[in-house]
């Protein structure tokens, strides 16, 4: 029975969890719709939980943040330490949003914050041929984010890819790591919620956040990377 270990790096609000649920809840969700033998821990560093040892874990789903990777939270330095080990040992690991910026900064890329602004709503994203981790020309996806890769590291392949997000997702030398900036767990609702919590916050322009809004009336495509990413987290070797 494959065991996906869950680093969660942020707390949704406590309205939105209600809602919504965690973001570790999230995930459990899209990876059970793909594969329902996978069971789940749950370790929440930025709530001060410590990292598991690398060497009893099967596989590791690193969760987004509201946090950014240049951040200088304690638990940041340490959790690069673990993404290089975990690379270094081939355990399959997967990074989305903030993991998608922090496993690409530990391995020796850049991340930061876009002078683009905001990434909102459904975003659309071209796959790259015959890449080995999902299928098709093309995917429509939620997202939030304003920062994100702009290098990625040496040997890394661009998976993903928007104009809007050039390095949107990436698989890593030796096709054991994955990471993508977009959102396959999140619902439309949650995807909307976050459009009026930045909103609320003023972190982007009132039309950005209406045209993310309108776009979510769009279907997205959630499920086609919640699958690939489970069959990545549960087969890859």
């Amino acid at each position: 029975m494959p065991r996906v270990t869950i680093i969660e790096t942020g707390i949704v609000s406590p309205k939105n969890r209600e809602r919504h649920g965690s973001y570790p809840q999230m995930f459990e969700r899209m990876i059970a719709a793909a594969d329902t033998s996978v069971t789940f821990d749950i370790v929440s560093i930025s709530s001060g939980d410590p990292l598991p040892d690398i060497a009893g874990l099967e596989a590791i789903l690193i969760t987004g943040s509201p946090a950014g990777v240049y951040d200088g939270f304690d638990w940041i330095a340490p959790l690069e330490a673990f993404v290089r080990a975990a690379h270094q040992s081939k355990v399959p690991m997967v990074g989305v949003c903030f993991g998608h910026q922090l496993i690409a900064q530990a391995l020796g890329g850049i991340a930061r914050k876009s002078e683009k602004g905001f990434g909102l709503g459904r975003h659309v994203y071209d796959i790259a041929p015959n890449n080995g981790v999902i299928e098709g020309t093309r995917i429509a996806l939620a997202c939030s984010h304003q920062d994100q890769v702009v290098t990625p590291p040496a040997g890394a392949q661009t998976i993903l890819s928007s104009d809007f997000t050039p390095h949107a997702g990436l698989l890593y030398a030796g096709d054991t790591t994955l990471s993508v900036q977009a959102h396959p767990e999140f619902t439309t609702g949650f995807a909307l919620a976050c459009c009026e919590m930045v909103r609320s916050r003023g972190d982007a322009p009132d039309s950005v956040v209406a045209a993310a809004e309108a776009s979510l009336s769009e279907p997205l495509e959630s499920a086609r990377l919640g699958d690939a990413i489970t069959r990545f987290l549960t087969n890859a070797s």
